[in-house]
């Protein structure tokens, strides 16, 4: 028995099969990692007057050619870059019509076909544009193909937009160029509006004379499977060549950027039974709202974006980027648990935009306009090659127009003409439509606009990450803030990576323009610094409640969702209890899974980890998140056993005798085989050594953070150990107990008045002595005060660097502070010494890092100080502020530390092995 299939069903495949697709041919490679040589002349700088090749696409700068400039000046050389290539064309092409298209040219390009001229010079550098070039072309022969790129543009506006901005300036075609064979008729450009809904609206320019009557679409899913009959309407015969065509789906999977559900929408135009002409594109269904006063909502859901914003680029092929590299970047920000990027001073390539739609992040999409703005006519036309190029795709939910004052008004209605979602437009760095986004507008400032502003809040820049200041360092206030007012729609922190080039000229050395280009999160090959992973922690969609394990503690944490969509019982939890033998290693550990909570977006709920009854016998805790895609969340850790448990299980006196001899002003006192050397005209340390091998750590200033002077010192033994009891002014006191066996312990203690940047002791050792260390603390990076998160509590493996971050790159940083401290084992050439804290919360203080060269006028706001010693105890820390603040503009957490009553701390001490 034959079946009966649906007409409209019969005409779809019959269409399907006849389609036809615009056929390409690259006349470039496709990405930095795939190029084609061109011949290239260059006319001035580096190897310029003579003809030779060059990589396309590619900065020229890049390949050797040309001068380097970082924007913000007035161009001193407008190299010019002289381009030819040859190449055939099919010959079934001539009865088509054939566009060029460069996807990025910097920045006025002039190109010719057979030596005529193709079309008017193009002017900005970060659009894409085309000729008609049919009648240009020899369809039987070769074609010469001449392009002049000029770095500055002939247009003053374009310069001051573009040229002069705060990033390095490259010249050259950077981005593919291709030629397009379409029929005579053909569809020019699509534009979906698809909802939340379902429903959706696609509008469909078509261009040129022929026999078309319809235009037909028909969607499926990214498998292929059809989720939509064939839709079909009559081609409107106007000179617009507008047709719009409507239609709804039923239980259509919304695209959000935690489930970045995509279809492809399949839009020909035909004769009843041939098609001309198709065009795919890929679409997200969504929706995008701007309440006034209230918030940005996305499908119906008010969402905070976490973001950062993105420059295109790489050391070594500036501005040009690959499908490979936009995979990285995204991966990258998700990894920070990120849902947002903006596209700062530009649009991104084509490559980037694809994947945040498939992987799934909000996008703001950016015209150019750094402080100055383009004029009038060069914005609209920008705003539309911007606009008609990017409109499908469902990551981007905003249209920024221009940034920090480079905004023409004149062009802010001009992006609905082309975009049938009505997507809205703001301005970064100022307060338009409803939304102030401001740059770095400091935790007080940003206080008042969130409780006695009216506009919706979305800082475009916050937190500038130059060397190891901002990103998340006061991200933790600045969060807490944001996310509990209402007119807060999220923030951008600035920025994504280090922007460094590899100098041809300097032996491929990087360079940063100074401090310009140093104020990323990653450094210049996307190396991580430490608040990669301070993000990641504090922008993770699980948050714990619980910071230490509470008295009594049976495994329930309290946690929130922060997800904007998603429930947690989608992801995957588990546990590790770990034992540490120091500084050996891990001596025992236990895994486990966790049962996922039911618990909604923005709700709280709990987490019920079952632990095994002797789970009080292992030292840390950690629990691992993972979501429904195995991306890790994050991990936390727990400390189970405390300071002086570990102290107490580590120090193990022996049998030896205790000797004393005096010589002079020096006490010497050994056990076994270590000698612990006292200066008493100051009480202080003066050196150690074991098997006869001399180890130089001393204490000339004992006590940091303040002003103390030394009184007296007197020694005495006590049951099997010797005492050293020293006395201070103001109170301070250091009673050192040499135990038998050579164990050194000190207790010492103080009362501090007012606000310290830091305070505890510190001792000195010559830096040029140590290879490497163990630390038993959080880490394995560094923190501040104002950013403690995203450092796991272990043992940590350190060798010896002495990375100035954002200026060189071998990270983590071994120098700076660490919290948590249990004990660190310090290797040198002399021999290895070891420091144990036994009480908790203190942070150890593992030398000084270099000062940032270059810092001008922000010294005082990311190099914040250090005690005069090599290795300290502390009971506080500094914070870090930014490029732009001090660290006290940026929360509560960037103020020093006020301390209430005395301090006391113990530290047990061994010299060799």
């Amino acid at each position: 028995m034959k079946r009966s299939v649906p007409l409209f069903f019969l005409f779809a495949l019959f269409l399907s099969s006849s389609a036809q697709e615009t056929e390409l041919l690259y006349l470039s490679g496709r990405d930095k990692d795939n190029t084609i040589k061109w011949d290239f002349y260059c006319t001035s700088g580096m190897n310029s007057g003579k003809w030779s090749t060059i990589q396309v696409p590619s900065n020229w700068e890049l390949q050797g050619f040309g001068s380097y400039h970082y924007g913000n000046v007035n161009l001193e050389s407008n190299e010019q870059g002289l381009y030819r290539y040859t190449f055939s064309v099919p010959q079934g092409w001539k009865k088509k019509q054939v566009n060029i298209v460069f996807e990025g040219s910097m920045t006025d390009t002039e190109v010719r076909i057979n030596g005529i001229l193709a079309g008017p010079v193009h002017q900005g550098g970060f659009s894409r544009f085309s000729y008609n070039i049919s009648s240009l072309l020899d369809y039987k022969g070769p074609n010469k193909l001449e392009v002049t790129v000029s770095k500055e543009s002939a247009n003053a506006s374009i310069n001051r937009a573009e040229r002069m901005a705060d990033y390095w300036v490259f010249g050259g075609i950077y981005r593919p160029v291709y030629l397009e064979a379409l029929p005579v008729q053909h569809i020019e450009t699509v534009a979906a509006d698809a909802r939340a809904d379902g429903s959706f609206h696609v509008k469909v320019f078509v261009k040129g004379k022929g026999k078309a009557r319809y235009v037909n679409a028909k969607i499926s899913d990214v498998s292929g499977i059809q989720v939509a009959g064939l839709m079909q309407v009559p081609i409107i015969k106007e000179e617009s060549g507008l047709t719009t065509i409507s239609g709804k789906i039923n239980e259509i999977k919304p695209w959000t950027p935690e489930t970045p559900d995509l279809y492809r929408v399949e839009v020909s135009i035909s004769t009843k039974k041939e098609i001309i002409h198709t065009v795919i594109k890929n679409v997200g269904f969504r929706t995008v709202e701007l309440r006034e006063a209230d918030g940005i909502y996305v499908n119906g859901r008010k969402v905070l974006l976490k973001g950062v914003s993105r420059h295109t680029f790489w050391p070594s092929s500036g501005r040009t980027s690959s499908k490979h590299l936009a995979i990285e970047d995204v991966n990258l920000i998700k990894d920070m648990n990120m849902n947002a990027v903006r596209m700062s001073h530009y649009p991104p390539d084509q490559y980037f935009l694809d994947v945040c739609d498939s992987l799934g992040l909000f996008v703001l999409d950016e015209l150019p306009g750094w402080q100055k703005s383009y004029d009038t006519i060069t914005a609209r036309r920008l705003v539309r090659q911007l606009v008609e190029r990017d409109v499908n795709h469902p990551s981007i939910i905003l249209w920024d127009n221009g940034n920090e004052g480079g905004h023409n008004k004149a062009a802010r209605d001009d992006y609905a003409l082309y975009d049938p979602q009505k997507r809205p437009v703001i301005e970064p760095g100022n307060i338009f439509n409803g939304v102030n986004a401001k740059n770095y507008p400091g935790y007080f400032n940003a206080e008042d606009a969130l409780t006695s502003g009216k506009e919706i809040f979305l800082p475009a820049k916050m937190l500038n990450a130059l060397d190891d200041g901002g990103g998340g360092s006061g991200l933790r206030d600045y969060w807490d803030l944001i996310s509990s007012q209402p007119l807060a729609a999220g923030g951008f922190l600035w920025a994504f990576a280090d922007e460094g080039v590899e100098r041809r000229e300097l032996n491929d050395s990087i360079d940063t323009s100074g401090n310009m280009g140093a104020e990323g999160i990653l450094g210049p090959y996307h190396e991580k610094e430490a608040s990669f992973y301070a993000i990641k922690e504090i922008w993770s969609p699980v948050q714990f409640r619980d910071k230490i394990l509470p008295p009594g503690f049976s495994g329930k944490f309290e946690i929130g969702n922060e997800f904007l969509f998603t429930n947690l019982n989608t992801c995957r939890f588990s546990y590790s209890l770990i034992r540490i033998s120091f500084p050996a290693g891990i001596s025992g550990e236990l895994n486990g899974e966790i049962q996922s909570p039911d618990i909604e977006p923005g709700q709280q709920g709990f987490l019920a980890v079952e632990l095994p009854a002797d789970w009080k016998d292992y030292d840390v805790l950690y629990i691992t998140a993972s979501d429904q895609y195995d991306r890790i969340l994050n991990t936390w850790s727990w400390k189970i056993s405390s300071a002086s448990y570990i102290a107490n299980n580590t120090v193990i006196p022996s049998t030896d005798k205790i000797r004393v001899t005096e010589s002079g002003n020096m006490l010497v006192i050994r056990s076994g085989q270590t000698d612990i050397i006292f200066d008493k005209k100051n009480g202080s340390l003066a050196g150690a050594g074991n098997s006869n091998r001399a180890i130089s750590l001393k204490s000339n200033e004992l006590f940091a953070g303040f002003e103390t002077a030394f009184v007296r010192m007197r020694h005495y033994p006590k049951e099997d150990s010797q005492v050293v009891e020293v006395s201070y002014r103001n109170g301070a006191s250091a009673n050192w107990t040499i135990m038998p066996g050579g164990w050194l312990k000190l207790d010492y203690s103080f009362t501090p008045k007012g606000m310290y940047d830091f305070a505890g002791i510190t001792f000195s050792y010559p830096q040029e002595l140590v290879t490497d260390a163990i630390l038993y603390s959080r880490g394995p990076y560094r923190t501040w005060k104002n950013r403690t998160e995203g450092q796991i509590l272990g043992l940590h493996e350190k060798k010896f660097n002495n990375t100035v971050t954002g200026q060189s790159w071998v990270y983590p940083e071994f120098k700076g502070y660490y919290s948590d401290f249990y004990a660190v084992e310090v290797r040198t050439l002399e021999a290895p010494f070891t420091i144990i804290s036994a009480v908790d919360n203190v942070y150890l203080h593992l030398f000084t890092p270099d000062t940032p060269a270059n810092l001008n006028d922000v010294n005082g706001k990311i190099a914040p100080p250090f005690p005069k010693g090599d290795i300290s105890i502390l009971h506080c820390i500094p914070p870090i502020g930014t490029r732009f603040s001090a660290p006290d503009y940026e929360g509560p957490m960037g103020l020093r530390t006020e301390f209430k009553g005395p301090v006391r701390g113990t530290v047990y001490f061994r010299f060799g092995e």
